[in-house]
């Protein structure tokens, strides 16, 4: 009972948190259309699930496999596999939510500063948008929180078991995405941490060496469990179609530099929102400069990968940037929390917490209610909603045939194979269906496969598009009629069904 009385507010006030953060990202969470690589992802989980030999299916597009181990242990408690996909980047968040909070509460020494760190976390629309979607980004964003965490109490306490847990997030970061080997570059960083006054200073500063050494062992022995795969070796091919080898960077070290720092720079502020982006900035100007180290340790995990990503970056998406911007939240709360200090009356400082949080909030009532239009990066609405990569009227077209296939037996073809959103959406929903037969077709020839034309002499044949328009542009001399079609979002993008002519 003691221990109730004594913490109660601070458990009220936790569970209220962790209240907002699951109103926030259960509602309405399949209303966003499945999103062509959490198709992939997806289905890949499915066949992990009931075949052992295809546990590490992920690598065969160079994709590490943690994400669809953990997926397919859901899909066993739930019983639509995207939704299973989705509650796992729902649970992942609540693990960076929490994280975020000690990550906070420790570099500075206040609980304040993380209690307001978590608020920022759970309102903050990159996180809103990933912590509902089947993709790896919330996972890789709670691995790096908890990894800079762990830096930090390994610098400040030097102990055998803080390296060997964070060895371990570190390793199963790195079996999550490449990404998560910056948790191993970085660690040297937290040296701007470390106390030079201290009495033996040089042994301690060794023995901070050793255990780290320690942790970028282990994580690199974790990693190394990926070698049991014959197709281990993809993951390095699969990198280059994202970021320059050096050996091709050299030959253009800053052609592309200036632009792709531009792209990602305005991703970064369209989500980060500039009420936000300021209270990053005046941190190093708030507070006592006996945190200014601190400061920098979380900035340095942020401009380092940024500024690599720019170097290096071939392919470039928002979502790459996403764990890169979690230590700058605790940054935002440090400002928030001194800026709310300074000001005395309660109504006053709800009213200066809400002027800079509100485009935030503004963002996240679109992202809920209508992402199409959802004040974000233009790149991500276009592929989850508006353009082809969404999938719009795919779980409509599902259901259709469906319901066709109740009766009858019928055979459809959609087009694309490997990582196409019609394809794999099939093969996700109507794989067990015994009246349904299907093929991918890849590429969509300008004259109508054979087989069709011959298999709709005996059943019902449909053709399933939701991909390019070129796709759909060779279908113009098909003997075929439309039968739905569904438009995604705001854009100019369509599902479409329709059935194959017989010919006479």
């Amino acid at each position: 009972m003691v221990f109730i009385k004594r913490y109660l507010n601070e458990m009220l006030l936790s569970l209220g948190l962790l209240g907002a953060y699951l109103a926030t990202r259960l509602y309405n969470i399949m209303s966003l259309p499945m999103f062509t690589d959490e198709a992939i992802y997806t289905r890949w989980a499915q066949i992990a699930r009931y075949d052992a030999s295809w546990r590490f299916i992920s690598l065969t597009d160079g994709k590490q496999p943690s994400f669809v181990w953990l997926d397919m242990i859901i899909m066993r408690f739930v019983n639509d596999p995207l939704l299973a996909g989705r509650l796992l980047s729902v649970l992942a968040g609540i693990v960076a939510l929490v994280g975020i909070y000690f990550l906070a509460s420790e570099i500075f020494k206040n609980k304040r500063i993380g209690y307001i760190a978590a608020v920022i976390y759970i309102i903050y629309p990159f996180s809103l948008v990933y912590d509902r979607m089947a993709l790896y980004e919330s996972l890789v964003s709670a691995v790096t929180i908890w990894a800079l965490y762990l830096e930090i109490l390994l610098i400040r306490l030097r102990r055998l078991d803080v390296a060997l847990i964070l060895g371990m997030v570190a390793g199963f970061g790195v079996l999550t995405k490449s990404s998560a080997f910056f948790a191993i570059y970085l660690l040297p960083f937290s040296i701007l941490l470390f106390n030079f006054k201290q009495k033996n200073w040089k042994q301690e500063l060794l023995k901070w060496a050793a255990l780290a050494g320690l942790s970028a062992i282990m994580a690199y022995g974790f990693y190394s469990i990926l070698r049991l795969s014959p197709f281990f070796h993809i993951i390095a091919e699969k990198t280059t179609i994202f970021v320059y080898p050096l050996r091709d960077w050299l030959s253009h070290p800053f052609e592309f530099f200036v632009g792709n720092l531009n792209g990602i720079t305005d991703w970064f502020i369209a989500y980060t929102t500039i009420p936000t982006f300021i209270l990053i900035l005046i941190s190093f100007f708030l507070g006592d400069k006996k945190v200014l180290r601190e400061k920098l340790f979380l900035f340095s995990w942020f401009i380092i990968p940024f500024v690599l990503l720019a170097l290096f970056g071939r392919v470039l998406y928002p979502r790459f940037i996403l764990f890169m911007i979690m230590p700058l939240l605790v940054l935002v709360a440090f400002s928030l929390n001194f800026i709310l200090d300074s000001v005395k009356t309660k109504l006053l400082k709800a009213g200066v917490f809400l002027a800079f949080v509100i485009f935030m909030l503004r963002s996240d009532f679109f992202i809920l209610t209508d992402f199409a239009n959802a004040s974000i990066s233009r790149s991500d609405t276009d592929q989850f909603m508006n353009e082809w990569p969404a999938g719009g009227g795919i779980s409509e077209v599902i259901s259709i045939l469906s319901t066709y296939a109740k009766t009858q037996k019928i055979y459809v073809a959609s087009g694309g194979t490997f990582g196409s959103l019609p394809t794999y959406a099939m093969e996700i929903y109507l794989d067990e269906n015994k009246n349904i037969e299907k093929r991918g077709i890849f590429p969509v020839p300008e004259d109508i496969p054979k087989d069709l034309l011959e298999r709709a002499k005996t059943m019902p044949v449909y053709v399933f598009m939701s991909n390019q328009k070129e796709f759909e542009n060779n279908l113009k001399s098909w003997p075929i009629k439309l039968i739905v079609e569904y438009k995604k979002g705001e854009g100019d993008a369509y599902t479409r069904l329709y059935e194959v002519i017989p010919s006479n």
